[in-house]
């Protein structure tokens, strides 16, 4: 559990949604050069739309960095980067070897307080004990790090420290990753980011070695932006939140993540409907296998086959006369969608009759409609129409065993990671008003 070493500094961060079809551009105003331990900090932030790629195949790869990013600043002096904000994992890293084709690295020799970790420190040997690969130590007896994603991307390099500064807020002995080599799945999504911000539960997570007792975000559905704060979420113009507890398993299994964010999904529902399935399907084995996450670093949301089987067979019933089915069965979108539909987009399609889909959580339920139900599948076109994809997908097809529920769903509601009380809360919010009552909008 983490202490806090800040509980009266509230501390905010631009988030931004990068998906295909935008690129981001930060504007930065003028910050005090002190402010007060009460006030709050935060960076503006602005999108601009450009045209959509068309896809190189009908079977898109599933991609952990289609993602959320924020900005700030690490070593002496400050160097500027962004990082994918990641629920699912613990180590933050950056690049540091360029590359043709990177947009963005840190320099680790052009700061001066910049400290490589030997494999004979603690942090090496005992603070690395969740790594899906264990520490290493290289031929220059420096602590080595391997991560994979379940895109089948790897990343490796050194274990570090440096001065990460958020906000105004210095933090001198951050421990990141200084990585140098590795495999992506998704070169061009890698290349525009310096890296990555783990934000789990692991005793190396950002957040962890921030030492905030909770952090929260907000992602707009409509321009892409979204506000990311450290520190306690007090608003009178935020609605109550709804928790549902975090589940913990301290025997080690196979398949089960110990410092992920983890919930127990208890149904589904389809409008009023609840799928006929047992409890028991939707609650880890005796493997691990089955958990629930809450993962930021995910784009859509996956369920275990007959779960996803059952979900898609009711909404197609419950939409029978209102979508046009996609007249082809060999389309899989990000390799793992296959209920895809035939939408004409003139005049703008209107989704609001769609029957919503609820995660009914332990003590807690999130519900999905309208836009967030459909995403239309970058350049693909049948005719007159576009093809859109229902935003839920099968885990099995990604050959992952769990449950897991991305940032898709995730937008327009303010999501609390309350590390104390070892629960994670949320409401539905307007994140753009949020974003503008937080001083944010542009």
């Amino acid at each position: 559990m983490t202490t806090t070493t800040a509980t009266t500094t509230t501390t905010f961060l631009p988030l931004l949604q990068i998906t295909t079809t935008f690129f981001l551009f930060f504007f930065l105003q003028c910050l005090p050069s002190f402010i007060s331990a009460t006030q709050t900090l935060f960076l503006p932030l602005k999108t601009q739309t450009l045209p959509a790629p068309r896809p190189s195949s009908n079977k898109l790869s599933f991609h952990h960095n289609v993602t959320l990013t924020v900005s700030l600043s690490v070593g002496s002096p400050p160097q500027n980067v962004t990082m994918v904000l990641d629920t699912g994992s613990e180590l933050s890293w950056l690049h540091c070897k360029k590359s043709p084709n990177l947009l963005s690295i840190f320099n680790p020799l052009a700061s001066s307080s910049y400290s490589a970790i030997p494999c004979s420190s603690p942090v090496c040997r005992t603070r690395t004990k969740d790594f899906s690969i264990p520490a290493s130590c290289d031929a220059k007896k420096l602590c080595h790090a391997t991560l994979s994603y379940a895109d089948a991307s790897t990343i490796e390099g050194n274990l570090a420290s440096d001065t990460f500064l958020v906000g105004s807020d210095r933090r001198p002995g951050t421990i990141f990753g200084c990585m140098d080599s590795g495999y992506s799945s998704n070169s061009a999504e890698d290349s525009k980011t310096t890296g990555l911000m783990g934000m789990n539960r692991g005793s190396l997570s950002f957040i962890t070695q921030m030492g905030f007792p909770q952090f929260s975000y907000c992602i707009s559905g409509s321009d892409s932006t979204g506000v990311l704060l450290f520190g306690s979420a007090s608003f009178s113009w935020l609605r109550a939140l709804s928790y549902t507890p975090l589940i913990k398993i301290s025997t080690p299994l196979p398949y089960f993540d110990r410092v992920a964010y983890t919930v127990q999904l208890e149904g589904i529902k389809v409008s009023s409907k609840v799928l006929s399935l047992p409890k028991s399907i939707f609650e880890p084995d005796h493997t691990g296998a089955g958990q629930t996450m809450v993962d930021s670093g995910t784009q859509f949301t996956f369920l275990l086959g007959p779960v996803y089987t059952a979900l898609k067979n009711e909404f197609m019933q419950q939409t029978k006369g209102l979508l046009k089915v996609l007249d082809d069965p060999n389309f899989v979108f990000q390799g793992a969608m296959d209920l895809c539909f035939q939408i004409l987009t003139t005049p703008r399609p209107n989704f609001a009759g769609l029957p919503k889909v609820s995660l009914m959580f332990r003590g807690a339920e999130m519900s999905v409609s309208g836009e967030r139900l459909m995403y239309r599948v970058p350049g693909m076109v049948k005719g007159r129409d576009s093809v859109y994809c229902f935003t839920f997908g099968n885990s099995d097809l990604l050959g992952i065993e769990a449950f897991v529920i991305g940032h898709h769903h995730q937008q327009n509601v303010w999501m609390e990671f309350d590390l104390v009380r070892s629960r994670v809360g949320f409401a539905e919010v307007r994140c753009d008003l949020a974003s503008q009552r937080l001083g944010l909008g542009i």
